[in-house]
């Protein structure tokens, strides 16, 4: 991600081995959020409705503030295409979430992905690699992927 992007979530998240403390629920919420935004700009052409999916996710799902999302969303439309890093994001989420929590991140990127009425091959491999390093066994990516199609 651009440097514009992680200093915003190193803000939040602190690498593993530099807390003394538990991670605190926000930050996991904060690194869900970001695969969420990464999904929403994975084809490069982001339209309304894959902006009113992720607003929608992170507005029921998580205790995110307004300017929170704002920013979130700022930062995405900012960041150019360009190679990420997702370990950080999915090491955190791992470590701390469940097997159904994860599964049901999985339905949230299909969901971001469909947004448009369209799959983009970016956006499948996309969920394809994010499903591999969270550790979701084939058939709950494909049973999250019909349930995102409904």
């Amino acid at each position: 991600m651009l440097s514009s992007v992680r200093k915003f979530f190193e803000q939040y998240i602190a690498p593993p081995g530099e807390r003394d403390e538990p991670l605190p629920e926000h930050s996991l919420q904060l690194a869900t959020a970001a695969l969420l935004i990464e999904m929403m700009r994975m084809d490069e052409t982001v339209v309304a409705d894959e902006r009113q999916v992720v607003r929608d996710i992170l507005d029921k799902r998580f205790s995110l503030s307004g300017s929170e999302i704002e920013r979130l969303m700022a930062l995405a439309e900012e960041a150019a295409a360009g190679q990420a890093d997702y370990y950080q994001f999915t090491s955190l989420i791992n470590k701390h979430f469940p097997r159904a929590q994860r599964v049901k991140l999985i339905e949230h990127l299909w969901q971001v992905a469909y947004a448009d009425g369209q799959l983009d091959k970016h956006e499948e491999h996309l969920v394809r690699k994010l499903a591999e390093l969270l550790h979701v066994p084939h058939s709950a990516f494909i049973a999250a992927k019909h349930r995102a199609m409904e």
